[in-house]
């Protein structure tokens, strides 16, 4: 926990890159499995229960991300991006309307850039706090 508090724009931008790195390589998990195994054609279900895990990990970074942010147009646009990725995976699990797969790219890249940003430009502490509208 201390690490969410202390650091949570280094553990947004590593989640939302493992979250990336995860949507690129079920693709290629996919084919290979259909390569190999002739039995089963879906997902291991622990494959499928990682886009939860790095939802809710991403929800923690971005709720104290926001807590110490300085400017204020960076935290609608974490939470605009957490909501589009939660939509999107939403809609896959319950497969209401055909969206590309490379739509879930946008969202978490969007996300790394964000705290990665947020992490190196817009932190306050105690000392000093950078100027809004940077």
């Amino acid at each position: 926990m201390l690490i969410t508090k202390q650091k949570p724009d280094n553990l947004g931008a590593i989640a939302s890159s493992l979250c990336l790195v995860h949507c690129i390589a079920t693709p290629f998990l996919f084919v290979v499995q259909t390569g190999v195994s002739t039995c089963c054609d879906a997902a291991p279900s622990w494959w499928k229960m990682l886009d939860y895990f790095f939802l809710v990990i991403s929800f923690v970074a971005i709720y104290w991300s926001t807590k110490t942010s300085s400017i204020k147009w960076m935290k609608p646009l974490l939470w605009i991006n957490w909501f589009i990725l939660l939509a999107i995976i939403l809609n896959e699990k319950l497969e209401i309307m055909a969206l590309p797969e490379a739509s879930i790219y946008l969202p978490a890249f969007a996300l790394i850039v964000l705290h990665l940003y947020n992490r190196k430009h817009c932190r306050c502490n105690k000392n000093s706090c950078c100027v809004d509208g940077k």
